[in-house]
């Protein structure tokens, strides 16, 4: 009696937990918009955490882990995490330092060039097409000299000043966004130190509970689960590396023997926004084609030319395989959870959609070997 009354006891909280949710859900929405809020510098520690142990148990086990000193060892795991976060920031500073004065250099040097580009495109206009590109620019600026005649000036100076405050509370919006950003990065950044510190602490208390109240079996198959995605994640983020350094060199030496200007760098920027599965490469497209065009607009196109056939075969072959194979995903699947995932979550959909359809997959075909071998017994 007491085992059905605590059985249909929980059961009976939930329906009125879930009757309660439908029946306030304003409430309920803003209660959980709250909670998510105050809980995303603590979600993105973890998953920074999770990321940098990568690079901890790398250096632990490969470079710090010859080192057989009984008081070394109280100083590994520290060094671990300090080497660990240390490479991270000087990869991210070292392509940051390549890229960006680069950018700005260009920048200028198109604002410089902007006004012999539409001389040689009046120039073109007139020999090719015959339009006379005087005639164009006359047109234009008496057709501006009408409409700057037609405002109401007063009403207009009214609207700049109202725009001078909607720009002040833009510009404090701005600052207080950015302070907020760091306040969490850097609370994220701390509650991943510590939970990196205490991983195997973190690891046997939560051990502890799913012994406390689940039984032996239910405790062995999340256990499983738990470990499925922990392989599966792991293996995908060192292949998304793998993958971007090599769209990064493959881009950067068809740079080179096109002659392209600025191959190196725009590598090393096509290398890192590849991080972002399948569409990444174009993000760094665009910039890069930008850059280029301010050395020579034929040179741009040949530029987007190779990098939409690089993509392609990265996207078809190349991604598939290195991906694919890591994590043991058939590559049509790789393209059906990137596609899928996108579509749904968009950026983050691309990268955990692969992850989480690799897991799926793995726990699928255990079950149905498992039922085969249950049929056939």
């Amino acid at each position: 009696m007491k085992e059905h009354i605590r059985r249909f006891g929980g059961i009976g909280i939930v329906a009125f937990a879930v009757y309660l949710a439908v029946r306030y859900w304003a409430v309920a929405e803003r209660l959980l918009c709250s909670a998510a809020s105050a809980l995303y510098p603590l979600v993105l520690g973890c998953v920074m955490a999770y990321t940098v142990n990568i690079l901890m148990v790398f250096y632990e086990r490969k470079l710090l882990g010859g080192i057989k000193s009984s008081r070394f060892s109280i100083a590994r795991r520290p060094l671990g995490i300090i080497l660990a976060y240390l490479s991270l920031f000087v990869i991210i500073a070292v392509l940051f330092n390549m890229i960006l004065p680069e950018l700005i250099d260009c920048m200028e040097l198109l604002g410089q060039k902007l006004p012999y580009m539409i001389t040689e495109a009046l120039e073109f206009l007139s020999e090719v097409l015959n339009i006379d590109g005087s005639k164009v620019i006359s047109d234009a600026y008496d057709e501006i000299m009408l409409e700057l005649s037609n405002i109401d000036w007063q009403d207009s100076i009214g609207k700049v000043m109202e725009s001078f405050g909607s720009a002040f509370n833009m510009a404090f919006g701005l600052l207080s966004s950015i302070a907020s950003v760091s306040v969490t990065f850097f609370l994220a950044l701390v509650f991943s130190i510590y939970v990196l510190f205490n991983k195997e602490s973190i690891a046997s208390a939560v051990c502890a509970l799913l012994n406390a109240y689940t039984g032996q079996k239910t405790e062995n198959k999340i256990r499983h689960v738990f470990s499925v995605l922990d392989t599966c994640f792991h293996r995908f983020i060192v292949g998304q590396c793998t993958e971007a350094v090599i769209l990064g060199s493959l881009c950067a030496l068809g740079m080179m023997l096109l002659k392209l200007p600025y191959a190196t760098m725009i590598g090393a920027l096509i290398g890192f926004t590849a991080l972002i599965p399948v569409a990444g490469a174009y993000i760094g497209a665009a910039v890069g084609a930008v850059m280029i065009f301010t050395y020579s607009p034929v040179k741009a196109l040949i530029f987007i030319i190779f990098l939409i056939v690089l993509q392609q075969f990265e996207g078809n072959v190349i991604y598939p395989r290195v991906v694919g194979s890591s994590i043991g995903l058939p590559g049509i699947l790789v393209l059906a959870a990137i596609t899928v995932g996108g579509g749904m979550m968009g950026v983050l959909g691309m990268l955990i959609g692969v992850p989480l359809t690799a897991a799926v997959y793995q726990l699928v075909s255990e079950d149905i070997v498992k039922r085969r071998d249950l049929k056939r017994e």
